[in-house]
């Protein structure tokens, strides 16, 4: 038991909750024995749901939380308050040391400000961003930050990109991974002052490999393997992202309906197209991480299926194997040396 990576998970967080998060975390302790998660939320409906599942003993247990942050409620003030709520009692348990990683699909805003308020921040880290990992022709790039400093200045961005070029080596196995920052051209001279300010900072940082501006065209090509971004920018990116493969998934699959010589060539293309397809499925790939805590938060999209939890669960193995916060704590203190 002592080898196991403990995963505080928040069974009520979420559209699809608890049922899809319960199948999830069955599906992760299947797959791994090194894994041992903690189901918090209200304990009789947990345990009526996880009737429906075989698993070895040991590796599920459920933490009584009798409350649970809705997705409208303004974040910090439900953290204070509902101070038995899923979120907050699963967060409580990494910041005591009683779990290694905390997984939800609840409320961003709680989640974020939970993070921070009860797990703290790495000493010297000014903010901690999102970091999803994002499908491209040439496997997955990290996006950095998508949704958790608006409101971001120069050192800030730094601080990403230093932190995602960590991830992307230890946790994604990226050697030497190509760090651009979002902007609206390739020159040096093009962007807003935010990127005009960074752009020098990030081009003398020692500790990456920074290639330059990237246009949000280039992103899907896979032309840079850490995208650095504040979060207002990295959020449409995101959110255009998911959006637009919706909608071309949907034509594709129309537009195979057609006709019936449509419809005899989609049976023929069906399964090289389902691989494809696959390689672009960002459930796959697990959460966003909140890098630069002082344990692993990860908030996963807030209509999570199983598939998603599962990959999420799994993915905090790596990240305390390769002592991600460890890696992060000792660039700070060596850029602040």
């Amino acid at each position: 038991m002592q080898d196991m990576v403990r995963v505080a998970v928040d069974a009520m967080g979420g559209d699809n909750a608890p049922d899809e998060i319960i199948k999830g975390v069955a599906e992760a302790v299947s797959l791994r024995e090194d894994i041992k998660v903690f189901l918090v939320g209200k304990e009789e409906l947990i345990q009526e749901k996880l009737r429906a599942y075989s698993y070895r003993e040991g590796q599920i247990e459920i933490v009584n939380a009798t409350e649970v942050i809705e997705m409208a409620e303004p974040p910090v003030v439900a953290i204070r308050k509902k101070k038995d709520s899923s979120i907050v009692v699963a967060l409580k348990m990494v910041k005591e040391g009683k779990a290694d990683a905390f997984v939800s699909a609840g409320s961003s805003g709680a989640v974020l400000a939970g993070g921070q308020l009860l797990v703290g921040r790495i000493k010297g880290v000014e903010r901690p961003p999102l970091a999803p990992l994002i499908p491209t022709r040439k496997g997955v790039s990290l996006l950095i930050d998508c949704g958790a400093n608006v409101d971001a200045r120069s050192s800030h961005l730094v601080q990403f990109a230093k932190m995602g070029s960590i991830y992307m080596e230890h946790v994604v196995g990226v050697k030497k991974p190509r760090v651009a920052i979002v902007n609206i051209g390739a020159e040096e001279e093009k962007g807003n002052a935010l990127v005009k300010e960074t752009f020098p900072l990030l081009k003398e940082c020692k500790d990456i490999h920074f290639i330059g501006s990237i246009e949000a065209r280039d992103i899907p090509a896979g032309a840079a393997d850490v995208i650095v971004c504040e979060a207002f920018v990295g959020n449409v990116i995101l959110k255009l992202y998911e959006g637009m493969a919706s909608v071309l998934v949907g034509e594709i699959k129309k537009g195979m309906m057609t006709s019936l010589r449509s419809k005899m060539g989609a049976l023929l293309v069906k399964p090289a197209l389902k691989e494809t397809l696959k390689s672009f499925d960002a459930s796959q790939y697990g959460g966003a991480p909140l890098l630069g805590l002082n344990g692993l938060v990860v908030k996963t999209h807030g209509s999570s299926k199983a598939q998603e939890v599962k990959n999420s669960i799994i993915q905090c193995v790596t990240f305390k194997e390769q002592q991600i916060n460890d890696k992060i704590r000792e660039n700070i203190i060596r850029e602040e040396g």
